[in-house]
């Protein structure tokens, strides 16, 4: 599928759709009728310049920001201003940017905090073995203080955490920002390693044309606006979007 510049590629089968959403902080409107579509099953990464609302989009779909105008979809499901606990409980985790652990404890007490919006009925501590199963770093340092941990680990645990609810979709904010080269690709690693066990995955990342390349599907948002989606590689081979958002990597965004 080639990259297309209506906002509206990728009808197939997804498990979550932004349509024309208007969003903001009070009375700054930073999305202007975003509308874009995350694949199941597949990694979509959102790009576009400093400023652009990438980041304002996962505020907005967790709770975090309201919905002036527009609508959430996830799994068939409208969930517009649906609060961040509901949505947890419904099937989508978010990892946002930057560090979200509790420095002062250890690994596995981090991992607990991180359940305690299991519903009634769940296994926590299966969940939490299940986790450690897969990523056994977590289990060799799971007495150990999580400030100790190395930057990337750090990010592991918290995509860890966000797994503990086992979601339908996970967030993720600027997984690399303020890693090595080396913990980036690490990372990177990480997240298609889910992708293949099924996990639908919606990322914002400095990296873009890293990102880009790991990714099924791309969206590039600017000045609050979906530019263009399409599959990741035909973003990618786009000249235009190389040229403005590809050529010196993206900085993070603080919107």
């Amino acid at each position: 599928m080639a990259a297309s510049r209506d906002g509206n590629a990728g009808k197939g089968d997804a498990v979550l759709v932004l349509e024309d959403v208007v969003a903001g902080y009070g009375e700054l409107t930073v999305l202007n009728g975003t509308s874009l579509r995350a694949a199941r099953g597949a990694i979509t990464t959102i790009i576009g310049p400093n400023g652009a609302g990438k980041s304002t989009v996962f505020k907005t779909v967790f709770g975090l920001l309201p919905v002036q105008s527009g609508r959430v979809v996830f799994e068939g499901r409208e969930v517009t201003n649906l609060s961040p606990r509901r949505l947890l409980e419904l099937g989508i985790s978010y990892v946002p940017q930057g560090r979200n652990i509790f420095p002062e404890l250890s690994v596995r007490h981090n991992l607990e905090l991180g359940a305690t919006a299991a519903g009634a009925g769940i296994d926590v501590a299966a969940r939490i073995e299940s986790v450690m199963d897969r990523f056994p770093m977590l289990r060799e340092r799971g007495s150990a203080q999580a400030s100790t941990l190395s930057g990337g680990q750090q990010k592991l645990l918290e995509i860890a955490r966000g797994l503990l609810l086992d979601p339908g979709l996970m967030l993720i904010d600027e997984p690399s920002i303020g890693l090595s080269p080396r913990l980036v690709q690490e990372t990177f690693a990480i997240l298609q390693d889910l992708r293949s066990k099924g996990m639908s995955i919606l990322m914002v990342e400095q990296n873009a044309k890293r990102a880009l390349e790991i990714s099924d599907f791309g969206v590039v948002i600017e000045l609050g606006r979906t530019r263009m989606t399409g599959e990741a590689r035909a973003i990618l081979a786009d000249p235009q979007v190389g040229q403005l958002f590809l050529g010196g990597g993206l900085a993070a965004d603080a919107a």
